[in-house]
């Protein structure tokens, strides 16, 4: 009963992918929609599937079988769970984490506990501004923390996207999700925990990218962007953007 009932929840990710009216989205894999229906997913990260539409995320950032990805700050691993089973025991997902959450015992504790499940994920402690990798990867990847990116003494959003550029290979993909705060540039980005579209678009294009796609799942027009990403009464419902620029080719 209980396979049978996974196979339906990957059958209605697939057709929840070309349902929505007036949106353009991407149609999972297999692979990725079987990804997001794993059981061994946490109660807390399933429950959060219907703010942040993975399967049509994941596929929209062109992720496929065999993918080599960099995912920067995992966080608690909502993201790599999913990444990990996308590409399958082909694939590659170097989880990259920066020195100063290197040296935070508990969360770099739940992130193995995370990882240990996924012979194919790989953790990696560097400063992101400086990262290199021994071989181009197909995919960078990081999801609702471009903004951070910005803040502290030594925060050089240049330097990052430059070294997004130097691992990937010839036309792969910098897939960027966040909060938006239309208007603001980049002074939102320690108060409110959110970015102005147009200033990732800018940033990202001036490193050497080209902006190939953006999805509208994740958009709340509703969303006042006037509160913290995090305050209980938007939390889960922001506004949010999906960009996937490519490296030209």
């Amino acid at each position: 009963m209980k396979t049978i009932r996974y196979v339906l929840a990957a059958t209605a990710l697939l057709a929840l992918a070309t349902s929505a009216p007036g949106e353009r989205v991407s149609r999972p894999s297999r692979l990725i929609a079987g990804a997001v229906a794993d059981p061994a997913r946490p109660a807390e990260d399933v429950a959060r599937d219907a703010e942040r539409r993975p399967a049509q995320i994941v596929a929209f950032a062109g992720v496929r079988a065999g993918d080599r990805i960099v995912e920067l700050a995992p966080g608690g691993g909502y993201y790599t769970r999913i990444l990990a089973r996308s590409v399958g025991p082909r694939g590659r997902v170097f989880a990259v984490v920066s020195p100063g959450f290197a040296q935070r015992p508990e969360s770099m504790n739940r992130l193995r506990a995370t990882v240990s499940s996924y012979p194919n994920v790989e953790i990696v402690v560097s400063d992101i501004r400086s990262l290199t990798m021994a071989q181009p990867v197909d995919l960078v990847w990081t999801s609702e923390n471009y903004h951070d990116f910005h803040n502290g003494p030594t925060a050089d959003i240049g330097a990052l996207n430059r070294a997004v550029l130097g691992v990937l290979r010839r036309g792969g993909v910098y897939y960027v999700e966040d909060h938006a705060a239309p208007g603001t540039g980049v002074t939102a980005t320690s108060t409110l925990h959110r970015i102005d579209p147009q200033a990732v678009r800018d940033e990202v294009r001036a490193a050497g990218f080209r902006l190939d796609a953006e999805s509208p799942v994740l958009a709340n027009p509703a969303d006042p962007h006037d509160a913290r990403s995090n305050d209980p009464s938007i939390r889960g419902h922001t506004d949010r953007f999906a960009m996937r620029f490519r490296k030209p080719g």
